[in-house]
């Protein structure tokens, strides 16, 4: 036989309200008195002010629960590229990756050369005040894999018109060791043109040739 009692607190909050308010009524008909109830009353409002509670903290672990994953993915991203740029340092030695608790590569650094190849950018809307930045190397246009040695690519950027004629003309943006790359921009920015120069960087922090300019208005 099934209970007439709900077994889920939601369900079972709303059914007892209505069973004390329905049962108020009819007190006169059942011959009770108010008095007869009372611990039943006292029961619901200690129940009621117990369950108000449990919601109201439900919500605020909840609250806290997505402020703590934000803040979180946003701390870890810039985490992430902070090591990257540390990890190209030419001052970084194995023992401080060792001490920092970060990766120490395998290979030998001393190995490395220069990186001889070019980035292919290509620039693409994400989002509002979003670019997507895609890159691949000259020699292997068709994936996604950088060239042997290579840490990352070097994002750099100028916002606004004229075109840049010289490296001089960038702001460095970040080092990204995985294409594809989300640049956020403020508010002020929407409508202007985002360009865009790239060039791969190897774990000695040598850089090689510029891509050539990408570019794409910032949207709003």
């Amino acid at each position: 036989m099934s209970s007439y009692m709900p077994r889920s607190d939601a369900d079972f909050n709303n059914w007892q309200g209505n069973f004390i308010a329905t049962l108020t009524n009819y007190l006169t008909d059942l011959g009770l008195t108010a008095e007869e109830i009372t611990p039943i009353t006292t029961a619901q409002t200690t129940w009621t002010t117990a369950y108000n509670n449990h919601i109201a903290a439900q919500s605020a672990a909840e609250s806290a629960r997505q402020d703590k994953d934000d803040s979180g993915k946003q701390y870890k991203s810039l985490l992430r590229q902070l090591v990257n740029q540390l990890q190209v340092n030419p001052q970084m030695t194995d023992a401080m990756r060792q001490g920092l608790g970060i990766t120490v590569s395998k290979s030998t650094a001393s190995s490395l050369g220069e990186p001889t190849t070019r980035p292919i950018p290509r620039v693409e809307v994400k989002g509002r005040y979003q670019l997507e930045i895609h890159f691949v190397d000259e020699t292997t246009p068709t994936r996604k894999a950088k060239p042997s040695g290579v840490m990352g690519s070097e994002i750099w950027l100028k916002i606004g018109d004229p075109p840049p004629t010289d490296p001089k003309d960038l702001t460095f943006v970040a080092l990204d060791t995985a294409t594809p790359y989300v640049m956020e921009f403020k508010g002020e920015d929407v409508g202007k043109t985002a360009y865009f120069m790239l060039r791969w960087v190897n774990r000695k922090g040598e850089s090689g040739p510029w891509s050539q300019t990408v570019s794409m208005m910032i949207p709003g």
